[in-house]
């Protein structure tokens, strides 16, 4: 499960539809309704949220509007209630892992998304994310594989 930092302007299509996927079970397991994937560590920053169903809802709506942008037709019946949600903090060390491990899968699977990104100074975060200096989050896994 990737629940990504980044905007998903920056995501190719096959990142975009799994992002979504990915969200989707996120969604179902902040609501109870899934025994598999409930310790995964992406959900710790939408569990501390004050209210971790508007915070997925919210990311939810943001891959949603990016989609909509492209001409994707993904469900929007399954966002769940969009009402306003407080912005969850991630760093700027998040941030920027993140990037790099994005970057590399465009090199491997979408060359063309890959020299698109390369041309971008700095990514931008999903609207949800206030970013904030600070390193990579205590949650990540894998990071030291990445060389951040």
């Amino acid at each position: 499960m990737r629940l990504w930092t980044l905007h998903p302007r920056h995501l190719d299509s096959a990142g975009l539809t799994a992002v979504w996927r990915e969200a989707l079970l996120a969604q179902a397991v902040l609501r109870g309704r899934t025994r598999g994937y409930r310790h995964h560590p992406q959900l710790a920053r939408f569990r501390a949220a004050p209210s971790p169903r508007a915070a997925i809802n919210a990311y939810l709506a943001g891959v949603h509007a990016e989609a909509s942008a492209r001409g994707y037709r993904f469900d929007r019946g399954k966002l769940g209630r969009t009402g306003a949600a407080e912005p969850l903090v991630a760093t700027r060390g998040q941030l920027d892992y993140e990037w790099l491990w994005l970057l590399d899968k465009l090199r491997r699977r979408s060359p063309d998304a890959w020299r698109r990104a390369r041309a971008c100074p700095a990514p931008d975060a999903h609207p949800l994310f206030t970013i904030v200096d600070g390193p990579v989050s205590d949650w990540e896994r894998n990071v030291g594989s990445r060389g951040a």
